[in-house]
């Protein structure tokens, strides 16, 4: 039988951040890959790449692997009843719970972070600590069965990880060649520790109404908990 890996799609999801994962593990010929919703209504990602769910959420198969990528989609799930109590009872079955980049904000809204060691993309993990969590600032980590990836392209390290749990180091490492996966980025501009000042300044004063947003639907998040 094939592991059931499921990803959630969702409107304005980064694509990316569910593509690269996807691609890694649709690459498993012994991995069955669904991309999960509350219809089967197409949807539209934060950058205009329409994507179409295969399963519902009241017709998911039983899963081993619950994934939920991020996106600017994230933050109206942060506050969705629907879209909380089923990752809630996902992951009391699943053999991971896992995100990519500021997926785990959403783990965290289900109440799936307190205590444990997580990440997420940079500009946001701050509001991790919000939900219990400890931050780490690594590409991707493990607490126990649960597996959180950074920002974006993290979701390729991140999969490539679990494949290797799932199954072993050399069937990773035979998608990991598979895919050319070998990045030599043409700048060292990737993390806010070696982008130029001035780069950083502009991406962060490009995501402030953002940030501000979530930062208030965190906010509200934490009175409910009171």
């Amino acid at each position: 039988m094939p592991l059931n890996i499921g990803l959630l799609v969702f409107p304005k999801v980064q694509q990316l951040d569910l593509s690269g994962p996807y691609e890694v593990f649709a690459s498993v010929p012994e991995v069955k890959v669904h991309l999960l919703w509350k219809t089967l209504d197409p949807v539209v990602s934060s950058t205009g790449l329409t994507l179409l769910p295969t399963r519902t959420f009241a017709d998911c198969p039983a899963l081993d692997v619950i994934c939920v990528p991020g996106g600017i989609g994230i933050d109206a799930l942060l506050e969705d009843p629907q879209t909380l109590a089923f990752i809630q009872q996902q992951a009391k079955a699943v053999r991971y719970v896992t995100s990519v980049c500021t997926g785990a904000l959403l783990l965290g809204a289900a109440g799936l972070l307190l205590g444990r060691r997580a990440t997420t993309h940079w500009a946001s993990q701050s509001l991790l600590q919000a939900f219990g969590a400890t931050v780490v600032h690594e590409r991707v980590v493990r607490d126990g069965n649960l597996m959180t990836g950074g920002g974006v392209t993290a979701g390729i390290d991140f999969a490539l990880t679990l494949v290797s749990e799932l199954f072993d180091d050399e069937v990773a490492q035979a998608v990991q060649l598979s895919l050319e996966y070998a990045p030599q980025p043409p700048f060292d501009s990737g993390h806010p520790s070696t982008a130029p000042a001035d780069v950083l300044q502009r991406v962060v004063q490009r995501g402030a109404a953002v940030l501000a947003n979530r930062q208030a639907i965190v906010g509200r998040w934490l009175e409910q908990q009171a």
